[in-house]
């Protein structure tokens, strides 16, 4: 699926590439982190999307957040992705999976340290 890319603006340009799927924690069931990439400006950067299912059968949440990055550390990421074995099971215990798979001491997933999140871009699918 498609969505807006932030720096071009067009709005069916931005896809999703790699992924790492993350085990649930004290907030979310599931969380993807996301490499993203626009074929038309190049854009390159992250998203994290989260979807929560706890609750009543009506209290369906999720949250996705796109993130502006350095080329360098969206090439980390990349490096980090590639070197999973298996990027879809979130219980994989693989280097890539502990280093990313941060969680605080409230048990809430913490975006990697390594990497500056401030700049963020709503993921916006393309209609």
């Amino acid at each position: 699926m498609p969505f807006a890319c932030p720096k071009c603006l067009r709005s069916d340009s931005l896809t999703i590439g790699e992924t790492l799927h993350l085990p649930s924690d004290a907030r979310s069931d599931d969380i993807i982190l996301q490499l993203v990439s626009c074929q038309r400006c190049h854009f390159r950067g992250a998203a994290v999307y989260e979807e929560s299912r706890r609750g009543g059968l009506d209290s369906e949440h999720w949250t996705h957040i796109g993130y502006r990055l350095k080329l360098s550390e969206q090439q980390w990421l990349k490096d980090r992705l590639e070197h999973c074995p298996a990027p879809r099971d979130s219980h994989c215990d693989c280097s890539t999976h502990r280093l990313l798979g941060n969680r605080n001491e409230y048990g809430r997933w913490q975006l990697p340290a390594t990497v500056d999140w401030s700049d963020t871009f709503p993921m916006r699918p393309h209609r």
